[in-house]
């Protein structure tokens, strides 16, 4: 069985924001040699997602409008977290509902999505730098 582990980084600029990362894991999954195995790829941090999705632009703004209403980031008083000093429970809440890790099947070497499906990082408190872990077993 082969393996691959490796970390990406990000130091968003802007509270929130959705990335697509899908060619970086491509990129590992060809470094890893893998053809026939699992990627799983996973947020390192309690206020950031990884999700699959279409990459439509009207459809990023559709979830930063629904997520805001969800969990509307003010009035920061609305939230007991936030009396800790920090000013970030939307975010908290907004991961929730995004989650927290894909698992992707790799076949003959490469992801085996479904039509448009995409990677994506989501950051619901930017403004700081964050990782995500990509492991990726298989034969």
């Amino acid at each position: 069985m082969r393996s691959l582990t490796k970390e990406l980084w990000f130091d968003v600029p802007t509270r929130r924001a959705f990335i697509n990362i899908t060619p970086q894991v491509e990129e590992l999954v060809t470094q890893s040699s893998v053809q026939e195995g699992l990627c799983l790829v996973n947020a390192m941090h309690i206020t950031a997602s990884v999700f699959i999705n279409d990459d439509e632009s009207g459809l990023h703004a559709d979830y930063e409008r629904w997520l805001e209403e969800l969990a509307p980031h003010e009035p920061i008083t609305h939230y007991r977290h936030n009396n800790t000093g920090e000013d970030n429970a939307d975010a908290h809440l907004k991961r929730q509902v995004m989650g927290r890790e894909v698992v992707v099947a790799i076949t003959k070497g490469n992801l085996h999505f479904g039509p448009w499906e995409q990677i994506f990082y989501g950051e619901f408190d930017g403004r700081r730098r964050k990782r995500l872990l990509v492991k990726i077993i298989g034969e």
